[in-house]
């Protein structure tokens, strides 16, 4: 079996792809293509398997210290899923969805899970929202549920950053508090659906300033990993490399009494069990009055 956990690496726009392989983290160079939806969409995983049996020898190391990119190159979509944790709807006093909740978050929104959170111009309310981020591994449409998981190349963690007064307070849709830069840092690494055998069952947390303020499993989901996948092919053809993050549970910044948002110099680091950790810190933007 294929047990794969793919990383990219290096500066902005210069980014490389690599791989956690035999103990080692290797730059994958070599292999010619990225980890984006083409590699999906042509059976990479497998043709990565195949690569590292008979090259991982030649490969180099990455350095301990190098930058760590999002773990799968710019998806044609990022779909993310709301209020789709009972815990996070009864802490907004939100009523549970009947069907999922769908919105888009920008890709340009998409950085390393190390890089610094960059607070918007005048914001007063950018939250945090730790989720599972579910990777499309072959095109589909109008699944069925018992369908879907075949479906999946794998999973990441993702932070799915929110300026809750663009998203709710602005009129229009969510997607405007979803999309401002670096707010979908995405990884470390991305995982190979082999080494997650059940999506429904994966400790995940969150810290500010070291003081833990989200804590949940993800069997606290309305709707499964399963579900959503198939739901959403009903309405839109999902395309290999295609990003779905499948919502958050309790302890937002929203969801305190009263609401607490995130500053200037703050820290925040996060995780889900078998999908590594992020830490990023909050700067101002560039004009920040």
């Amino acid at each position: 079996m294929n047990e794969l956990r793919l990383f990219r690496f290096g500066p902005i726009d210069q980014e490389r792809p690599a791989v956690e392989y035999r103990g080692a983290r290797l730059d994958c160079s070599l292999f010619g293509e990225d980890w984006g939806p083409s590699f999906f969409g042509r059976d990479g995983l497998s043709r990565l398997a195949t690569f590292l049996a008979h090259n991982y020898e030649r490969l180099p190391k990455v350095a301990e210290n190098a930058r760590l990119a999002a773990c799968v190159a710019r998806p044609h979509k990022l779909i993310c899923i709301g209020l789709n944790y009972r815990d996070h709807a009864r802490e907004t006093k939100a009523q549970l969805p009947t069907e999922p909740v769908v919105f888009f978050k920008s890709t340009s929104a998409i950085c390393g899970p190390n890089d610094d959170l960059i607070i918007p111009r005048d914001s007063q309310k950018t939250d945090w929202e730790v989720e599972l981020l579910v990777v499309i591994g072959r095109k589909c449409q109008s699944l069925e549920p018992d369908q879907a998981l075949a479906h999946v190349a794998g999973y990441a963690l993702h932070n799915d950053y929110s300026e809750r007064h663009w998203q709710l307070e602005r009129g229009g849709q969510w997607v405007k508090g979803k999309s401002f830069d670096t707010f979908a840092p995405i990884g470390p690494v991305f995982v190979q659906k082999e080494l997650v055998p059940d999506p429904q069952n994966l400790n995940l947390w969150l810290k500010v300033n070291g003081v833990t303020r989200q804590q949940s499993n993800t069997n606290e989901m309305v709707f499964s990993v399963a579900q959503i996948v198939a739901y959403l092919s009903q309405c839109m053809t999902l395309e290999p490399g295609d990003c779905i993050s499948t919502g958050t549970p309790a302890g937002v910044g929203l969801g305190c009494i009263p609401p607490e948002y995130l500053k200037v110099g703050d820290r925040i680091e996060l995780g889900i069990e078998g999908l590594g950790a992020q830490s990023q810190r909050a700067i101002a933007s560039l004009g920040q009055r």
